[in-house]
Order: C-alpha cells, then sequence, then structure tokens
C-alpha cells in the first residue's frame, strides 16, 4: 500500500507541475490528491485509534495555516483600504527597474525578519501589483520577492516559523542565529538578485538596438 501511496503522489505531482499544458488546476489536484492518499493509508492500516490522532493533528495543522492566511490578508486588505501602501510606493521614485528591484527586495529581507515570511510575500504582492504593470516583469518581481522573503525570515527567530518553533524550545538563541545565518541569507538573496538584475539589463539593450 506504500508503493500505491507513493505512485499516487508522484502522478499527482507530475499533475501539478504540468498544470498550464494540461489546464487542471493544481489545487484541485492537490486536494484529490490529499484524499487519496489519506484513504489509501487508512484502508491499509487496522489501528483507527492511531489514525483519527493523526488525522485530527494534521487538519489542525491545516486549520492553522487557513487561518493564519486568512488572518494576513485582512490586514493586507485594511491596509490596502485605507492607503496604507501609498506611503511606500510614493517613496520611491527610480523609473529603473533594476534599481526597483534591489529596492523592493532589500525591503522584503528586512521586513520578512521582523513579520512572518509569508506575510511579508503577501504584503510585498500586493505592492507589486501597484508598482509593476507589465505581467512579466512582475512575475520575475515576484519570484525575487519570495526568495527575499525566505532568506530574510532564515536569519530571525520570529522571521520563519521554523525558526520561530525553535527559538521557542530553546534549541537557539537570538544571537547566535543572528550572527551565524545573516551573511549565507544575504548571498542567497544577492546571487539571484544580480542575475534578475542582468536579464533587465540584456532586456533594456535589445530595445535599444530595436529602435536603432
Amino acid at each position: 500500500m506504500e508503493i500505491a501511496i507513493i505512485i499516487v503522489f508522484i502522478l499527482s505531482y507530475l499533475f501539478i507541475t504540468l498544470e498550464h499544458s494540461m489546464n487542471i488546476n493544481k489545487a484541485a489536484t492537490a486536494l484529490v490528491t490529499g484524499v487519496l492518499c489519506w484513504t489509501l493509508y487508512v484502508v491499509s492500516s487496522s489501528n483507527t485509534h492511531i489514525i483519527s490522532e493523526q488525522l485530527t493533528e494534521h487538519l489542525g495543522e491545516i486549520a492553522g495555516i487557513i487561518f493564519f492566511l486568512m488572518g494576513a490578508m485582512t490586514i493586507v486588505e485594511l491596509i490596502d483600504a485605507h492607503d496604507g501602501f501609498e506611503v511606500i510606493t510614493n517613496a520611491i521614485t527610480t523609473t529603473s527597474k533594476r534599481k526597483l528591484i534591489w529596492i523592493i527586495c532589500f525591503l522584503t529581507f528586512f521586513l520578512s525578519a521582523v513579520l512572518d515570511n509569508l506575510t511579508t510575500i503577501i504584503v510585498m504582492v500586493s505592492l507589486l501589483r501597484k508598482l509593476i504593470s507589465d505581467r512579466n516583469d512582475r512575475i520575475l518581481f515576484i519570484g525575487m520577492v519570495v526568495i527575499a522573503a525566505n532568506a530574510g525570515g532564515a536569519w530571525s527567530p520570529i522571521g520563519d516559523v521554523t525558526t520561530t518553533m525553535l527559538w521557542i524550545g530553546g534549541q537557539i538563541t537570538t544571537k547566535n542565529i543572528i550572527i551565524n545565518l545573516i551573511i549565507p541569507s544575504l548571498v542567497c538573496l544577492i546571487v539571484p538578485l544580480f542575475v534578475i538584475s542582468r536579464i533587465f539589463f540584456l532586456r533594456r539593450a535589445n530595445k535599444h538596438c530595436i529602435f536603432k
């Protein structure tokens, strides 16, 4: 039965990766995958008590994530409704996309260290919708925001759920995690930033060549 669960997971993951070509929503695929895997697990096990405890635990974790997202999105919508993002958008005056992506990513990097990285991503994506009109450029910006938020959350005890749990449990201290991870986190941010900056540079150079 374990082999059957693995096969279902692999096939479902394949469907998720081929979402655009197969026109099947990945959220629906993920839900069906979860139901099938749990059904196979329940059928193959004879200990209903353990299954009940495990299912309750996993459903509790999923519910926690959903409630967290609902709260985060409520905060974002409240800020947006009261024009809270205009404070940031008005402060950003550069028209260069290369400069803008550096500003956005470093803002995300340090904001994620103070807030949860998922909340930071939601806030910054909402901000990018107001700053970047071109869809292809916005996708590149959003990709870098995800990288910056995860890199920023790694070096702070309150920037990521995992580090927060370790910090509460006493496995890590604030001073040590900042000292040991700030440099690796910056490297994880700066290296892809150089790559994306190069892409914007080449795009701009190609446009100039076309006009000439």
